[in-house]
């Protein structure tokens, strides 16, 4: 059985600032649960152009609002608490917070720990 709370987390190697924002990740690949799982703050006002070449991953909204822009479609999803979404085709996106945003993030294949974005170039930021 794996115990593991963000009082835990904070400030050791699983307290990762992520780019925009802090990740707490929960589970890592070396727990060997075959997923991740984190509890994810999104700075207000930050946009993120994302995109995971080498992950699925699925989010779910407890705080805070913003939206989830799909730059393949164009697509705007709002994300409020109780809203989910999934990028479950590798999408490239804008992630933005007009409020502090805080999600529960699931990752398959899980993370190593140490996954950082590398923000504000041309290009969306990948791991």
């Amino acid at each position: 059985m794996i115990i593991n709370s963000i009082n835990k987390i904070e400030n050791t190697e699983r307290d990762v600032a992520w780019g925009n924002g802090q990740s707490r990740r929960l589970l890592l690949a070396s727990d060997n649960m075959g997923y991740s799982l984190t509890d994810t703050i999104i700075d207000e006002g930050t946009a993120s152009l994302l995109e995971y070449r080498n992950h699925l991953e699925a989010c779910y909204c407890i705080e805070g609002e913003g939206e989830v822009i799909d730059q393949t479609t164009g697509e705007t999803h709002r994300i409020v608490p109780g809203t989910m979404y999934a990028l479950d085709k590798h999408e490239k996106h804008i992630l933005k917070a007009d409020k502090t945003m805080r999600l529960v993030c699931v990752f398959n294949p899980p993370l190593k720990g140490q996954e950082a974005h590398k923000l504000g170039g041309a290009d969306s930021s990948a791991y």
